[in-house]
């Protein structure tokens, strides 16, 4: 690795070394060198691939944005009922923050720059956008059938979105308070659970039944 006769793995062995960097430090904290020395390669070679530190950046959010797109928007597309539908992509959207604790990291640092920074104007046109279209679409079927509650989709999305991501976020206070590790597997599993029953009860009508295997 670290030649230019094998560009993909040299690209992707700096893509991932620089997300843990800007996972860790941020964009300003971040050094090439370190990226470098941790994806094995030498900077001459960092610079081929990305011309400077802010054009790693933003292949970095691509890379994380596109590997969460590839997992949640087929959910979306499936032909699927809208209760059971809601209920996987929930459930996947926590499964991908629960494998990818640098994905998420990097991620939260980036929101919490804004407004200073433009990546994530960029970000959201490409990525997010088209996912908050397609959750629009099914919320007005899940109304429009009388499995979902009457809600405001604009205020359900970013609530229930909150109730995935804060937990994760929160998970060093969680630890002081609890003194258990909320990301271990079986805390994981309990807040999953209590997530998707969360999101049942505060969606489905009362005639709707939840799906059967997704509280499990």
């Amino acid at each position: 690795m670290g030649s230019r006769g094998q560009p993909e793995e040299s690209r992707t062995a700096i893509l991932q070394a620089a997300i843990r960097e800007f996972a860790r430090e941020g964009v300003a904290g971040a050094r090439t060198d370190a990226i470098a020395r941790a994806a094995k390669v030498n900077k001459a070679l960092l610079y081929y691939y990305f011309s400077d530190k802010e054009t790693l950046y933003g292949a970095a959010l691509d890379h994380v944005f596109q590997e969460r797109n590839k997992v949640l928007v087929p959910i979306l597309h499936e032909n699927i009922p809208p209760a059971e539908k809601i209920l996987r992509y929930i459930g996947a959207f926590f499964d991908y923050l629960a494998e990818h604790p640098t994905y998420r990291e990097m991620v939260q640092r980036e929101m919490f720059t804004l407004p200073r920074r433009s990546q994530m104007q960029r970000i959201v046109k490409l990525y997010i956008q088209p996912i908050y279209e397609e959750m629009i679409k099914l919320f007005d079927e899940g109304i429009r059938t009388g499995v979902f509650r009457p809600v405001d989709p604009m205020q359900f999305i970013p609530s229930m979105a909150a109730v995935v991501v804060h937990y994760f976020g929160s998970a060093a206070m969680l630890k002081f308070i609890t003194r258990e590790d909320p990301l271990s597997p079986e805390r994981l599993a309990a807040r999953r659970a209590a997530v998707l029953d969360f999101i049942s009860a505060a969606l489905f009508q009362p005639t709707a039944l939840p799906v059967e295997g997704e509280h499990k």
